[in-house]
Parts: C-alpha cells; sequence; structure tokens
C-alpha cells in the first residue's frame, strides 16, 4: 500500500521561506511516477502548484507557483520536496503531497490516486 507522509509546514513572515518534504514509501511500480503538491485554503479548492514526472523528468507549475516554488526529489530516500520562496499570506493553505504511478504526469486533481494528509503552512503579513 502506498504512503505518503508530509513534513515542514509552519508559520513563516511574508517574503520568507519553506520546504516541505513527502516520503513516499510501498509503492512496487516499475514504470514512471508523477508527484505533485497542492494546496487547499479554507473554503477553496485543491489546486495544483507543483507536480514532477519521472518519465522525461518534466516539472509543471501552476502560475502562482512559477519562479517561487521548485519541486525535486531524492531518488535514493524516496523523498519529493518543495521549495517555496517570497511567500505571500495568499500561499497559506494546506499543503497536500500526491502520487501516482504512470508515464503521464500534470496538474489535474484527478490525475493522482494516492495522498497525504497535509501540512498547514500559514504566512503573515
Amino acid at each position: 500500500q502506498v504512503q505518503l507522509v508530509e513534513s515542514g509546514g509552519g508559520s513563516v513572515q511574508a517574503g520568507g521561506s519553506l520546504t516541505l518534504s513527502c516520503v513516499v514509501s510501498g509503492y512496487t511500480y516499475t514504470g514512471g511516477k508523477c508527484m505533485g503538491w497542492f494546496r487547499q485554503a479554507p473554503g477553496g479548492e485543491r489546486e495544483g502548484v507543483a507536480a514532477f514526472g519521472s518519465f522525461g523528468g518534466r516539472t509543471h507549475y501552476a502560475d502562482s507557483a512559477k519562479g517561487r516554488f521548485t519541486i525535486s526529489r531524492n531518488n535514493v530516500t524516496n523523498t519529493v520536496y518543495l521549495q517555496m520562496n517570497s511567500l505571500t499570506p495568499e500561499d497559506s493553505a494546506m499543503y497536500y503531497c500526491a502520487f501516482v504511478g504512470g508515464f503521464l504526469c500534470g496538474l489535474e486533481r484527478q490525475r493522482f490516486r494516492y495522498w497525504g494528509q497535509g501540512t498547514q503552512v500559514t504566512v503573515s503579513s
């Protein structure tokens, strides 16, 4: 059974940085993998922030994340990271790690099969 455990959330002032981590375990896929980060603010929809596809190593970013966020992974520790810089109060949300096996990747929520429990990010002005 695939399990995802996020960490690294917290409170930060506007302009600050945070790095989220997600450890993925229990998968036996031998093909491609798509790992992503989503966020959901209170009363809002869960939206894709960044995703990484192992087939071709392509990354995908939401417009709001481009230039400020970076998704990366460590194959040895099966960890995917989200480095977030220049944070604003609008970035405050619960952040979720997501995973699906396969050769296609993107930011569509319905694409992903497995989800973590989330880690809270709060940015104060």
